[in-house]
């Protein structure tokens, strides 16, 4: 049946034609360095240490080798936290700034490099793979892909359409984006390609695999918009408006801000979707039946099925009812160990996974990396002095600004927690300044972003590298279509929400 569906075309692995893709041009290796090496020659704007603007220049290569990727995402992510260790008394830490702390360079520096590595969602991303070994590894993903295609698979937009639902369902109650969809829908959806023949990392991956995984990555950066209990970081953003503006906002205050955004995104994100990143595969009736017939196959659950069941049972339970009283990524952790000791997985399937060991270190940098651009200044500069550019303009056209400024900065960032903490108290101060602007609205529209600021990149929030890692998205595609969304979204939040926000008073 895979043949029969499989696509043709394909590159082989080892000609000549395949190893030119693999490695790529000589001047995708060279154009991060190019751009790192011409903006460092250029000397600090007033205003911003040459230290920092140094380590802006570092950054900027690095992003620039994301999307060209001339090597890993991982290798480029370390390079850049290496070369700037090397060289930090230089790029992330000024001389004054290590002696009233009372560092050496070279400790400090290596601390730094490795505090991603201590980040939690670098884990939870992590355990999402895990889990997905799990379902592939015990057969209950397999069985859960048959029934979805048994049940919806006469039609691919049908099945971007149970995606989209299954979020939204899980979304009110699992402030972890990480864990609602990389840990929870994802480990169940990449069983589903291969059914049709779509396969990872090859020129098959956009028979359906494509079309799923990023409608899923869509529909959990606007679920992640649309409740304030579907993204932690939601939370710490209602704390700072409320202390820095003064701005109280519930639960049923964000919701009702959002709700006409969302139920039009939602409603047509799958379609849409369906047509700028189209399946190769659309409809027919044989792959339905074929499934109905696997699953006669498969029987009745075993209890390995049973074993995983349980265990993500308990770790939604947990992630919904326990956030008060147990972290996210320590239920993630712990279901993990139980994985291993009920052998689900064993500790080899562990270490042979590849993609959850490369997305770890390639997150762990680029958490390292954003925080040192607020830890060197450059964001609060780059935010005052967009605050300063501000003087003049008409309150309406100011605040509208200020979002996009907000917003698409998030390129910057590897979370949207750190962007929640560095950039939403600059933003909300420089809005408070400028006369006749409603601060209330103003800070509605910022933190309604939160979510949907996810879909930028392959690094904007948990999920997306576990989406990226799948191998369905090649990167050049997850780039054009992260921004092609992001403004949609962001054009969407504007057209709709600032006129219902005035509605709503």
């Amino acid at each position: 049946m895979a043949n029969a569906l499989a696509g043709r075309g394909a590159t082989t692995p080892g000609t000549p034609a395949a190893q030119k893709a693999a490695h790529g041009f000589p001047w995708k290796a060279l154009l991060p360095v190019v751009v790192a090496g011409a903006i460092a020659l250029f000397p600090a704007p007033e205003g911003l240490a040459q230290h920092a603007w140094y380590f802006f220049a570092i950054f900027a290569g690095v992003i620039v080798g994301l999307m060209l990727e001339p090597l890993p995402g991982a290798a480029i992510g370390l390079i850049g936290v290496v070369l700037v260790t090397v060289l930090s008394p230089y790029v992330l830490f000024g001389q004054e700034e290590l002696a009233k702390a009372g560092f050496k360079p070279a400790t400090a520096s290596l601390s730094w490099a490795l505090s991603g590595f201590s980040n939690s969602t670098v884990w939870l991303i992590f355990a999402a793979f895990m889990f997905a070994l799990g379902y592939e590894k015990s057969g209950l993903g397999k069985r859960i892909a048959l029934l979805l295609v048994k049940a919806m698979g006469k039609r691919t937009l049908t099945l971007g359409y149970a995606v989209t639902i299954a979020d939204v369902l899980l979304a009110p109650f699992t402030p972890s984006n990480t864990a609602r969809s990389g840990g929870t829908i994802y480990p169940v959806i990449r069983n589903l390609p291969a059914l049709y023949g779509s396969k990872p990392n090859d020129p098959s991956s956009r028979r359906v695999g494509g079309y799923l995984m990023w409608t899923a990555i869509a529909a959990t950066t606007v679920t992640s918009s649309m409740f304030v209990t579907g993204m932690a970081p939601n939370l710490l953003a209602v704390e700072m408006a409320s202390k820095t503006a003064g701005v109280a906002i519930s639960w049923t205050d964000w919701f009702v801000a959002f709700a006409p955004v969302g139920a039009a995104l939602l409603l047509v994100l799958p379609l849409a979707v369906y047509f700028l990143y189209p399946p190769q595969v659309k409809s027919g009736d044989e792959v339905p039946t074929w499934a109905g017939a696997e699953l006669a196959k498969l029987g009745g659950l075993t209890l390995r099925e049973i074993e995983l069941a349980v265990l993500v049972l308990l770790a939604l339970t947990l992630w919904i009812f326990g956030g008060a009283v147990i972290n996210a990524t320590t239920v993630a952790m712990a279901v993990i160990v139980l994985m291993v000791l009920l052998r689900v997985v064993s500790w080899d399937d562990i270490l042979a996974n590849k993609a959850a060991w490369n997305t770890l270190v390639w997150f762990a940098t680029l958490v390292a990396l954003a925080d040192g651009l607020n830890r060197v200044g450059f964001v609060k500069w780059f935010a005052d002095t967009v605050g300063a550019q501000m003087a003049g303009f008409p309150p309406t056209m100011a605040m509208l600004l200020l979002v996009a400024v907000f917003f698409f900065t998030h390129y910057l960032f590897a979370s949207i927690t750190a962007h929640v903490t560095a950039m939403l108290p600059v933003m909300l101060a420089v809005g408070m300044g400028i006369p006749g602007l409603d601060v209330r609205t103003f800070a509605l529209l910022l933190v309604l972003t939160l979510g949907i600021m996810g879909i930028l990149t392959p690094y904007a929030t948990g999920p997306s590298p576990v989406y990226f890692g799948s191998g369905y998205i090649p990167a050049k595609d997850y780039w054009r279509l992260g921004a092609i969304f992001g403004v949609i979204f962001f054009v969407a939040l504007l057209a709709i929400g600032l006129p219902w926000l005035a509605i709503i008073g």
